[in-house]
């Protein structure tokens, strides 16, 4: 007798990071069937704030907001048989499953709680917080004995559908290429309505109205590790090849995307539209994962503090060298030696000939750094406002100066697997330890694929901006910047490839000309994914620049114009020619 075929599992999410849509979690409860739900909380820059929480009150270092949003959920999860997975735990896991305990108890209802620990690593001198990636088997463990709820620190965001999946279909260790399948959806739902046409390069194409609320994800998995990316029936919001595409590429490196449980090809994925809002995921090889965990550790970088000058009206170059001569001399007068790092940036947001003073205006922003709390402080703050009736002609500042504050970096590391106790404490209290993966595989770079045949040399071209043919996101790691390209038509595939080389892409981002740039070609997703080495200096905590997280490093480049054969821009409306 055959056994029967699994049913698909209907795994949704409902946070994208600490501070996402709070009623998110009650619409998805609401919205349409679901069997597990998931929440993301963490990132480099949360694990740094709930490090700073967890030394005013031990008793803390969880996302908060979790329980808050379960105050009403639990009950909804629980009338529903709907599982609930959160790596809401950050630094306190087991405070947050005691709290969800005491919870369920004061509202009445019979949850069962488990949690995942043994991320925490020893925290080296001068660092503030210390934690491993872990994978999904843990949460996959607490599901199997019966966990209604279960809550983890630091694991990889992929892991929150790995675990559930893996429980549900009965998968081991060695079911590769499912794993790989799952850590695929899972990296699509990971940063929530990111795949619904939130931040999506494309999104004029669209109705506004569909895009003002968009529905968080949702992914049918089945027992092969192939997937469904949707949302529930009448939520805003859009999903298609294009956006799931644009997730695949955030964050994401090269062909070989590597976790704790199973490296995924993402040279194996295959997208295709399955009906409206309905994109499949399929073909996803796995191969074994390293035999390293990637470690994520935060410590105070020292100290920061900015000013911006609006600079208003004609002669704005000048204006913003007086200020800048100025403030030098103030703080040189001033008898403390100046920060060790001082940086200025103009931003000319001005227009000649004006309707709104604001149009009139530029900013010019001062950011300083320092290991001394005090050279960044009151030397700082005095020496500009020092020059409020003695500098450029329109003086102010877009709010006043302060005393500084700190900044913390985040810095990965790899660590043996097997010197990491990865552990799941059961709804019953047992602890189960989770033994790493026998079989492992170094990670190295994968092969480069054929490029296609170029696009014909012999088409005219109009130069345009990139993005009137190419999507793209950006993202970051630590301090590497992450850019995916994308184009939508085989075509455009053949001119994209051959076009955008590392070479073009330093000259278009010309802040990006003396840094190391790594290109990763995807050819089934039309795609190519950029690495820009230490663009961000020492990470988003850091607020080195402009974006700190690369967020619009992207839409920067789509912005840039170059030659774009004629062909390709058909049906596409087209700015004014510039030189």
């Amino acid at each position: 007798m055959i056994a029967p075929v699994p049913a698909p599992l209907r795994i949704g999410n409902a946070s994208g990071f600490y501070g996402d849509r709070f009623d998110a979690l009650r619409e998805m409860l609401t919205g349409g069937p679901l069997d597990v739900l998931t929440g993301d909380y963490l990132a480099e820059l949360t694990m740094l704030i709930l490090g700073r929480s967890r030394l005013k009150d031990p008793e803390k270092g969880y996302a908060t907001t979790f329980l808050r949003q379960l105050e009403e959920g639990l009950g909804l999860a629980h009338e529903r048989g709907v599982k609930i997975v959160a790596n809401a735990g950050g630094l306190n896991p087991a405070g947050l499953a005691d709290a969800v305990r005491t919870l369920a108890d004061k509202v009445g209802v019979p949850v069962t709680v488990a949690h995942v620990e043994g991320d925490s690593l020893p925290v080296p001198d001068g660092f503030l917080t210390a934690n491993a990636y872990l994978g999904g088997s843990g949460i996959t463990a607490c599901l199997r004995a019966g966990a209604d709820v279960v809550v983890t620190g630091r694991v990889t965001d992929a892991a929150l559908v790995t675990g559930p999946a893996a429980a549900h279909f009965g998968w081991g260790p060695d079911d590769l290429d499912a794993l790989a399948g799952a850590v695929v959806a899972g990296h699509v739902l990971e940063c929530g309505t990111q795949a619904t046409g939130g931040n999506h390069a494309f999104f004029g194409e669209h109705d506004p109205a569909r895009l003002r609320r968009p529905g968080f994800p949702l992914a049918e998995i089945h027992a092969d590790g192939s997937s469904v990316i949707t949302k529930h029936d009448g939520t805003g919001g859009v999903v298609d090849l294009s956006t799931v595409t644009a997730q695949l590429l955030y964050e994401t490196g090269g062909a070989r995307y590597a976790g704790p449980d199973v490296t995924a090809r993402l040279d194996t994925v295959r997208l295709t539209a399955d009906g409206p809002d309905r994109v499949r995921i399929d073909g996803v090889r796995g191969e074994a994962p390293p035999p390293t965990l990637k470690a994520g550790l935060t410590r105070l970088g020292g100290w920061r503090n900015e000013v911006v000058f609006v600079l208003t009206g004609l002669d704005i170059e000048a204006k913003a060298d007086l200020v800048k001569a100025q403030f030098a001399d103030a703080l040189e007068r001033g008898g403390t030696r100046p920060p060790a790092e001082v940086r200025w940036e103009l931003a000319r947001t001005d227009r000649a000939d004006a309707d709104t003073e604001e149009r009139a205006s530029a900013l010019l922003r001062l950011v300083v750094r320092d290991q001394d709390a005090e050279a960044v402080g009151r030397a700082v703050s005095g020496a500009a406002v020092e020059l409020a009736l003695g500098s450029y002609p329109g003086f102010h500042v877009t709010a006043p100066p302060g005393k500084g504050a700190p900044y913390g970096v985040f810095e990965a590391r790899p660590v043996p697997a097997g010197d990491v106790e990865h552990v799941a404490v059961l709804p019953d209290g047992r602890r189960l330890v989770v033994e790493p993966p026998a079989l492992t595989q170094e990670l190295t770079e994968a092969e480069e694929p054929p490029l296609p045949d170029p696009y014909p040399s012999t088409a005219p071209t109009r130069r345009v901006p990139l993005g009137l043919v190419a999507g793209a996101r950006s993202g970051d790691k630590g301090g590497d910047a992450n850019v995916g390209v994308w184009v939508r038509g085989e075509d455009a595939w053949r001119w994209l490839a051959h076009e955008l080389t590392v070479e073009r892409f330093k000259e278009l981002l010309p802040e990006a000309a003396d840094l190391t740039v790594v290109r990763h070609v995807l050819p089934n997703l039309r795609a190519l994914n950029f690495t820009v080495h230490g663009l961000l200096g020492e990470g988003v905590a850091a607020q080195a620049r402009f974006d700190p997280q690369a967020k619009a490093v992207g839409e920067w480049l789509r912005s840039r114009w170059l030659p774009v054969p004629v062909p390709l821009l058909e049906g596409v409306p087209l700015p004014e020619v510039t030189a």
